[in-house]
């Protein structure tokens, strides 16, 4: 037996408003539809659900059963659809965003500056990991989209876009400052104590190739757990490391550090946008997507 989910949020009004008339206004149609609605209602269900009287209109024993369910179940789906209209409206929902410390100071954070003047109703949920965490994340349904930076091993399921690219240059403190006084070559860098995120990072990765590369091996002496904690690692005079230019010249800047000469040009650095090809954004989702790519251009 099928029973439309129509006849039940007629008989829901009925009950409700104790009047069919009452309940065909709310439901924009007349009183015949609805009473045709009820009756066969009724029919399929084999019982009466009213007492009708020429001034009232009264549940039966199951008339009361069934909309002690039929109640509960119109609002859920009334709070559902209200619920739908808030997100579709950009009035209410939630984004997650996996990122990586240096793309979430270089690209992220200026960004939902905008996002949350324009959408305050929007909750926000960031994942600050490296680069892999943030693929995991992404893997794990945990993030809407994610900003990594490159390298990272992305497989075919994934979309990346590119935001942004940066150079990072060699920076060290007042402990260091012979190294800054002469231009200084990749294989004299290995002679002083270097600083680097820890293995498995795409930062890492990228030095150990580079290095490598250069038929040098990179092996830090210090290895951080986040970008953040590089800088201060550096003023303390524990070491050289590479910081993105824009932050080197703020910090040198003060006076605090001094930015290396290197003959060797570091590897170019992107941020990319990474989403899953089989899972679609949400209309909040989409709309911070779009203004993380049109600050890119």
């Amino acid at each position: 037996m099928y029973i439309s989910l129509d006849a039940y949020r007629v008989f829901y009004y009925v009950a409700r408003y104790r009047s069919f008339t009452k309940a065909a206004e709310k439901l924009y149609s007349n009183q015949p539809n609805v009473t045709r609605s009820v009756k066969k209602l009724e029919q399929s269900l084999g019982c009466a659900l009213f007492h009708r009287t020429s001034r009232s209109v009264q549940l039966t024993p199951e008339g009361e059963e069934l909309y002690a369910h039929v109640s509960l179940a119109m609002q859920q789906l009334q709070s559902g659809e209200e619920m739908i209209l808030r997100h579709s409206t950009l009035q209410g929902g939630v984004v997650s965003i996996g990122t990586s410390e240096i793309a979430l100071h270089r690209v992220l954070l200026p960004v939902l500056e905008q996002f949350r003047r324009e959408y305050p109703g929007i909750r926000l949920r960031i994942f600050n990991s490296n680069s892999q965490q943030a693929v995991s994340a992404l893997k794990e349904n945990r993030v809407d989209f994610s900003l990594l930076t490159l390298p990272a091993a992305l497989g075919d399921d994934y979309q990346k876009t590119d935001i942004s690219t940066f150079r990072e240059v060699p920076v060290c403190g007042k402990a260091f400052s012979e190294a800054n006084k002469t231009a200084q070559t990749l294989k004299s860098l290995v002679s002083f104590p270097l600083i680097s995120l820890c293995s498995g990072t795409s930062t890492h990765t990228l030095y150990s190739d580079w290095f490598q590369a250069h038929g040098l091996s990179f092996s830090p002496d210090i290895e951080a757990a986040t970008a953040d904690q590089i800088l201060p690692l550096i003023r303390a005079g524990l070491g050289i490391g590479f910081l993105p230019e824009e932050t080197a010249l703020e910090a040198a800047a003060n006076g605090s550090v001094r930015i290396l000469h290197l003959s060797e040009q570091p590897p170019e650095r992107t941020i990319c946008l990474v989403k899953r090809k089989d899972a679609p954004l949400s209309i909040a989702a989409q709309m911070l997507e779009q203004m993380l790519l049109f600050h890119s251009k």
